[in-house]
């Protein structure tokens, strides 16, 4: 009997519109969530994908001896392709000449990522047996030879390599590379008991087969061996990557956020709008457990039918965006049960926890209020319903990005909102008392309503500054990181580094880059030591440690050390001075946490057999994904003079292609006209001892993935920017049957039409502006929180926002609210009695 009542009073009031505004608010919450979540993924595994040539895999385990072949089974058995590779150094011999080099030893089926790039293209293909591909610096070393011995045998020398899709970004590995077939290593007889070898076992297939690799492997892995991603160490791409997928993250949990304000607001009008319809049904006889049982059944199917319109909104507007995205991108499909679960759970949660105290509300409601209209029944605790809010969306939130710095952040950022429009509403609600329906011009009359409606307006401002406040904090978001990005990767970004420079080349090179119009940026001294104590204390190394020996754990090799007068461009001085004296020392951030360093700390350091012990004057932050050269401790000149060294430097070398010089034959030129390749081949030869490393191809790369990681930010911000105004529009929703009712009375007074849609676009103005104001307010204390907890970028104001975003919300939002009025302020006064009788 009642589940019969309860489903022709639901069919009645959706055909009548009553259930609209709710359904349209879940229906909004899983959309966004299912739809920013499945869009966030796909961009997420491409991103990672197309980051993942970077390593020419998913996966490495990198081991000095071969592991288990268990560990090989277990790849195989859940599906993931796997190739071994081995990496060693060995002199090459060419009549009297020869070069220390390192070896890549590959097997069939390497890169698993991304191409070998030769001098003549990219190709999948390896070398045949008894040849051996060879860097263009070898080639110009040894005068291009035909073919070179290693160890016990001969190799042709058949292509020449531009770049290995996994080469890295290692500055002091100055050996050239030379690729070969596995199966060609044992006829050279290099490898024997006690060589240093590198086992390189790379992986590749979908992510659930590599998550479920990765826990059942990583933890037998020894302190030797190393478990590598392309987010692991200090990779170039590894920064871009990481505050892509947090950026993307936040962009989904604002995006809950919002969507649980909007079921809230919704729940709130929903109620309110049947408090007479409990008050009469219980005059009639309705038992409490027949009204709980007829609106939970209400709130069953209205939550049901939101999911439903969701998931089908969020896998439309998925399939919509991917016809937009570039064909790379668009190729990643991640599974659709992750962003559907959560969607359903979105609906769920958020549904009850956020219409739980409205409900409560609305089976308190006394039968008196039949004859007094004032009576809302019990008033429950307000603290009930900011619990259980709070807690529905941390609890969603965390589901979604299993990281508590970001959804504390969200939650903070709401709590300030929340108190924000407490105290306005408060301020509001105090002045309201005594106003009346003045009418004598139009602001007067705005702020009258303003004031009368204080508690209905807090309500709305809700909605309003929490997508003000998503958009602002997006947007800046955005910006910022498309801003930190383009400093790291300007347009004359380093393509060529210089290393092993001997002290007596130093004035010679400067004189060939002179006269080639090339400019070199600052030549950094490297000399290479151990740290082995701290004020006193010995430094062990992590086997020490386990096998039971005493003293602080260190850094278990050399470091490259420099010295500089001054601070470098890609580091930020935290704490104390940078070096003045010649017994400092300028440390890096992330070591001095590791080894628990401080100020005034006391190092002591081996270099060629001797001791050198310096004082900690200052911390640095070095900024590692830029393509410079890094330290972990600056000295002063003073401090490493007594030490053999040598330098490296970088410079820009103009790729355009000449296009007017026939002679060039199409090659790049230098600043002097020089062909780009004859300039390299002219630096190899006049300068043998010093290694050229050539990072151009892997800028590009870098290129290539940050302009994917900046589409993937605009087409987010573009999904918000949409989720933003659907919920500004059904906010406006809010109160329309009270202004419908003093609009008649208005009326009723002799209000003209211009008065009152002045007023009513005065007051949605003033709501507007107010909400501009506190979205500020909120937003630039959550970039404050996400930039030093979350993204490591720097904290400033954004004192435009101080004018532009009150203005921005009062046109928004009057624009919206005269929109959704204009037919109520087209109506008569009759009319206007009769629709809201």
């Amino acid at each position: 009997m009642e589940l019969s009542l309860a489903w022709r009073l639901f069919k009645r009031e959706l055909q009548q519109g009553q259930l609209l505004l709710i359904i349209l608010a879940i229906t909004l919450a899983v959309l966004s969530v299912s739809g920013l979540a499945r869009v966030s993924e796909r961009l997420q595994v491409a991103i990672s994908g197309q980051a993942s040539q970077f390593i020419a895999a998913d996966r490495i385990i990198d081991s000095p001896v071969k592991i288990d072949a268990a560990i090989l089974t277990k790849a195989e058995a859940l599906g993931l392709k796997h190739v071994t590779n081995m990496q060693f150094n060995s002199m090459v011999y060419s009549g009297d000449k020869f070069q220390l080099v390192t070896v890549r030893a590959v097997e069939t089926g390497y890169p698993l990522k991304g191409d070998i790039e030769l001098t003549s293209g990219k190709t999948k293909a390896l070398p045949q047996a008894g040849e051996i591909w060879f860097e263009t610096r070898l080639g110009g070393l040894l005068g291009y030879p035909k073919s070179i011995e290693l160890g016990n045998s001969e190799f042709v020398l058949s292509n020449e390599i531009s770049r290995l899709p996994d080469a890295g970004f290692n500055l002091f590995a100055s050996s050239p590379v030379v690729l070969m077939r596995m199966e060609d290593v044992a006829k050279t007889g290099v490898i024997q008991p006690g060589s240093r070898v590198t086992y390189l076992y790379q992986f590749a297939g979908d992510e659930a087969s590599l998550t479920a690799f990765e826990q059942s492997v990583k933890p037998l892995l020894n302190s030797t061996q190393r478990w590598v991603d392309v987010q692991s160490g200090d990779s170039p791409i590894a920064g871009a990557v990481k505050r892509a997928e947090r950026f993307l993250l936040l962009a989904s949990l604002m995006g809950i956020a919002l969507a649980c304000a909007a079921i809230g607001i919704a729940a709130q009008r929903y109620c309110q709008r049947h408090y007479d319809v409990v008050a009469m049904l219980k005059t009639f006889g309705a038992s409490a457990k027949q009204i709980r049982l007829l609106f939970g059944t209400h709130l069953l199917l209205v939550t049901l039918m939101g999911i439903v319109l969701g998931i089908i909104g969020g896998v439309l507007l998925d399939f919509g965006i991917s016809y937009l995205l570039p064909p790379e991108i668009a190729a990643y499909s991640p599974p659709l049960t992750r962003p559907l679960l959560l969607g359903v759970s979105t609906g769920l949660i958020s549904a009850f926890m956020f219409s739980a105290y409205p409900l409560m509300r609305l089976l308190a409601i006394p039968p008196l209020r039949v004859l007094q209209r004032q009576l809302e029944g019990l008033q429950l605790g307000m603290w009930l319903h900011l619990l259980l809010s709070l807690g529905a969306m941390a609890l969603l939130g965390y589901l979604y990005s299993q990281s508590w710095a970001l959804t504390l952040t969200v939650v903070a950022a709401v709590l300030l909102l929340g108190v924000l429009l407490s105290v306005l509403g408060f301020v509001m609600i105090r002045l309201g008392h005594s106003v009346g329906m003045k009418t004598t011009n139009p602001l007067q009359l705005a702020l009258a309503g303003l004031r009368r409606r204080a508690r209905q307006n807090a309500v709305q401002l809700v909605g309003f500054s929490a997508a003000l406040v998503l958009l602002l904090t997006i947007l800046a978001l955005r910006q910022d990181l498309l801003n930190e990005w383009q400093k790291q990767l300007p347009e004359n970004a380093p393509n060529y580094f210089l290393v092993n420079i001997a002290p007596d080349d130093a004035k010679p090179l400067n004189d060939f880059m002179t006269a080639k119009g090339i400019v070199a940026t600052d030549i950094y001294p490297v000399i290479r030591g151990r740290l082995t104590q701290i004020n006193g204390e010995a430094l062990i190394s992590n086997e020490q440690s386990e096998a039971g020996e005493k003293g602080r754990v260190g850094i278990s090799r050399e470091l490259n050390l420099t010295w500089r007068n001054t601070l470098p461009a890609n580091n930020e001085l935290l704490e104390g001075h940078f070096n003045q004296a010649a017994d400092e020392v300028s440390v890096e951030s992330g070591v001095a946490d590791r080894l628990g360093i401080g100020i005034g700390d006391k190092l002591t350091y081996v270099i060629d057999n001797q001791e050198l012990t310096v004082k900690v004057a200052s911390i640095r932050a070095v900024h590692w994904e830029t393509l410079q050269p890094n330290f972990f401790m600056i000295f002063t000149q003073e401090a490493l003079a007594p030490f053999a060294y040598t330098s490296m430097a970088s410079f820009y070398l103009n790729d355009q292609q000449a296009t007017n010089d026939q002679s060039t034959n199409g090659q790049a030129l230098s600043a002097d006209g020089t062909p780009k390749d004859a300039v390299i081949l002219a630096l190899i030869q006049q300068f043998p001892t010093i290694s050229i490393i050539d990072v151009g191809a892997m800028v590009g790369q870098l290129r290539q993935i940050i302009e994917q990681v900046s589409l993937s930010l605009t087409l987010v911000l573009a999904l918000v920017l949409l989720a933003s105004a659907l919920v500004l529009i059904a906010q406006t929703e809010a109160g329309m049957a009270t202004r419908q009712r003093e609009l008649a009375v208005l009326r009723t007074f002799g209000a003209s039409g211009w008065l009152l849609r002045s007023a009513t676009g005065l007051e949605f103005a003033l709501l507007g502006g107010i909400a501009g104001v506190l979205a500020v307010i909120v937003a630039e204390f959550a970039l404050y929180l996400l930039k030093t907890q979350v993204f490591e970028l720097n904290v400033y104001m954004h004192w435009p926002w101080w004018g532009i975003a009150p203005v921005s919300g009062a046109l928004i939002v009057a624009l919206l609210g005269v929109w959704r009025c204009r037919q109520l302020l087209s109506q008569s006064c009759s009319e206007l009695l009769k629709a809201g009788s």
